[in-house]
């Protein structure tokens, strides 16, 4: 009895080690036969969808996200079915967009299914910016030298993972009067990385860009449209545009005021109609850079770098603003953006998945703490509302908490924070 038992055990393990090595065989295979995605593939895909990505949480950023928390980060966006998040900096006292590539690599390593791949982004200034002295826009600081390495060195190191190196955040536009640079810095910086390209320094599929305001792509004032930025439109493989109609409530506000027509619609209504109005103004700001762009290349596709709505805001954009502020309105902006970007197949890097209170850590109620769809609390926006009721983010967690939503659920209590735009402002 006791052979016959060590027979059957015998055969078991055999039985085992084979189905085990089948099972790893057959993972092998599914592996090695996966094509290797590009931005070429990626980028207006509507089944990658994209997000910009900051998992600050405090309100320094010399406290570092861990790369246990940016793993979270990663499996609740990765819930949200995004495919695509953009860094903004490599700057080598912020290791932020290196953990977030290491976190998400070790997250294919656990997972081989797990997908997420990032547009990295190198920070670029002007000389003097930041420091106290007068900064000069026509000279470039000796910084961004070492910042494009990294980001280069970055791409190398992660080339399943980094499908997009942008040369610059803003750094052509002039409101950014810290440290804005002229446009043959950024197409400087453009061509070196292109020429690393073609001497197979960098992978070869690998799309380099710059991400601006619309008007420095040529969308605004003729003043921007230089045979520099001729050049930089030529030199990128693809254009990454800004576009605020949230701001421009303050700035730019003929679009956000009531209509005569609009005058007896109720309080909610005129809410609608005005974000209705917000998209259209998106809308119009892509076309004037895509006219532009395609005037001076044709081949040349524009996506969205960048485009977001505050939640929270005591300034400019609040009660005693233009009244642009709240999730309601922030909820309807998601909305609309991504049903017309996902349409037209342009990829939308919304802003902004997680709030941050480092941006205005001086003002606990200043917007540009707050554009974020996910409030620090692990409570899902207005935005995200229905997310949460279909269960996406079941089982996951973001610092200890449970994803819920703002407001309790209470749409009622939601909308007492809602008012319509501001007839008497600006004054």
């Amino acid at each position: 009895m006791k052979n016959i038992m060590k027979t059957f055990l015998h055969v078991l393990l055999v039985v085992l080690i084979i189905s085990c090595a089948n099972k790893e065989s057959k993972q092998k295979t599914i592996l090695s036969t996966k094509k290797e995605l590009t931005a070429a593939d990626i980028l207006g895909n509507p089944n990658y969808q994209a997000i910009s990505f900051g998992g600050y949480r405090e309100k320094t950023r010399e406290i570092q996200p861990t790369i246990a928390q940016l793993k979270e980060d990663m499996k609740l966006l990765h819930a949200m079915g995004i495919r695509i998040l953009r860094t903004y900096n490599v700057q080598p006292k912020l290791p932020h967009a290196s953990n977030v590539l290491e976190a998400i690599h070790q997250l294919k390593k656990e997972d081989p299914n797990f997908e997420m791949y990032v547009m990295l982004g190198a920070w670029i200034d002007c000389l003097n910016a930041w420091t106290g002295l007068e900064p000069n826009h026509d000279v470039e600081s000796p910084e961004n030298e070492g910042e494009i390495a990294r980001a280069a060195a970055l791409a190398n190191k992660y080339p399943n993972i980094v499908k997009v190196i942008a040369v610059g955040n803003e750094a052509m536009i002039r409101w950014a009067t810290s440290y804005y640079v002229q446009p043959n810095v950024i197409l400087k910086w453009v061509n070196h990385l292109q020429k690393m390209k073609k001497e197979g320094k960098l992978p070869k599929d690998l799309w380099i860009t710059s991400s601006d305001d619309f008007a420095s792509w040529g969308g605004g004032e003729e003043s921007y449209r230089t045979k520099d930025l001729e050049a930089l439109i030529k030199a990128v493989d693809y254009v990454s545009m800004h576009t605020y109609a949230y701001h421009n409530s303050h700035y730019n506000p003929e679009f956000w005021k009531i209509p005569e027509s609009e005058q007896n619609l109720s309080d909610l209504e005129k809410v609608n109609s005005a974000m209705k109005r917000a998209l259209e103004f998106a809308k119009m700001q892509y076309k004037n850079v895509s006219d532009y762009v395609k005037s001076i290349d044709s081949t040349k596709t524009i996506h969205i770098g960048e485009t977001g709505w505050a939640s929270i805001s005591d300034g400019h954009y609040g009660i005693h603003g233009s009244r642009a502020t709240d999730e309601y309105k922030q909820g309807l902006y998601f909305k609309h953006l991504r049903k017309w970007t996902t349409k037209e197949k342009i990829s939308c890097f919304y802003f902004e998945a997680f709030d941050e209170q480092w941006k205005d850590a001086g003002n606990k109620n200043g917007s540009e703490n707050h554009f974020g769809l996910i409030n620090l609390n692990g409570e899902a926006k207005f935005a995200l509302w229905d997310l949460v009721d279909k269960g996406t983010f079941e089982g996951l967690k973001r610092d200890g908490k449970t994803i819920t939503k703002t407001f309790n659920g209470d749409k009622k209590e939601l909308l007492k924070t809602v008012f319509p735009p501001n007839t008497d402002y600006p004054r």
